[in-house]
């Protein structure tokens, strides 16, 4: 089931998708860990004079990641998006990713994302200026189309290999869907019947039988999962396995998520500090709960620690008793 991007071999077909605010550091090594072939960083802005932001550093530490290192850009202005790619090659970055898939309205409102989808001379103009900046490889992450009556995700794809993208990801809704309905694989799967490089499909894939009926569907090289992977890193050694066997993996026990979760709540105090590593922890631990049950009293506890130590002694307490 591998595949390779440029120079890289990737030797598993499950992807970390980026998000921004969750694809931090700290759970890009963890889903590494549980088994994602690839994982993707947070979305960075193109615009390098917002690099000084506390975000934007703590999105630009590249050097001791896992590998290969993925670093998805965003923008709309071409000359920009070659700047951020490269001074991210600079950084460490092995592979650029080129977004062109988010809806939401801050980045869309600014002519990135999705919204460039409307625009083909402007995503050949950026497409162009990003692999011809740069020695590494550059992939691209869209949607189907810009809405139902404009779906030209096929046109947009044979674009990019032509000008030499060498992984594309597609979610299976366009700008106009956002994230409500549900995904569509038959665009997918056209694209890929069409193009020669690697091509990994996105969008409601939540279990290891959705993500065998879309790959089987689409003929896809990669699933690529997102929001199914907050509150539950697991997922990617239980897709592989499923894949690999046709068989379900029995969940982890209740001792090994507790040993996950405080490590990864002791990674995010490391990484973030005591301030913000406090309240990005809480954020990932409402994720776990829901995944556990729905523990809201609990989750309103833990919500009011402000301390790193307590953080974790609760964490302590709490899985005595699950």
């Amino acid at each position: 089931m591998a595949f390779a991007i440029g120079p890289y071999c990737v030797d598993k077909p499950v992807i970390l998708a980026p998000m921004a605010g969750v694809t931090d550091l700290p759970f890009r090594r963890l889903c590494h860990d549980q088994g994602a072939g690839l994982v993707v960083s947070e979305m960075v802005t193109s615009d390098v004079r917002l690099w000084n932001s506390t975000k934007s550093r703590h999105r630009l530490i590249h050097d001791t990641e896992v590998s290969p290192r993925s670093v998805q850009i965003a923008g709309g202005d071409p000359q920009m998006m070659a700047e951020a790619a490269q001074q991210n090659v600079e950084l460490g970055a092995q592979i650029i990713d080129i977004n062109m898939g988010c809806p939401a309205k801050k980045v869309c409102n600014k002519a990135a994302g999705s919204a460039l989808l409307k625009d083909e001379a402007l995503v050949r103009e950026i497409l162009e200026s990003v692999v011809n900046s740069v020695s590494v490889p550059v992939t691209l992450k869209i949607r189907t189309g810009w809405s139902q009556d404009q779906k030209n995700g096929l046109t947009i794809a044979k674009m990019a290999e032509d000008i030499g993208i060498q992984a594309l990801a597609i979610h299976g809704r366009t700008r106009e869907c956002k994230f409500q309905g549900t995904a569509e694989y038959d665009t997918i799967a056209e694209i890929k019947r069409h193009l020669s490089i690697p091509i990994f499909a996105n969008g409601d894939i939540k279990d290891p039988e959705s993500a065998k009926f879309v790959k089987d569907y689409t003929n896809a090289d990669g699933i690529m999962i997102g929001r199914a992977a907050q509150g539950r890193p697991w997922i990617f050694r239980e897709i592989n396995h499923y894949l690999e066997t046709n068989e379900l993996l029995a969940p982890p026990s209740i001792f090994e998520v507790k040993q996950l979760v405080i490590n990864h709540v002791n990674a995010l105090h490391q990484f973030y500090g005591d301030y913000l590593g406090v309240r990005i922890a809480r954020k990932h631990v409402g994720w776990y709960l829901q995944t556990l049950a729905d523990k809201t009293q609990f989750r309103s506890l833990f919500n009011r620690i402000d301390n790193t130590q307590e953080q974790l002694d609760k964490l302590e307490e709490f899985f005595v008793y699950q």
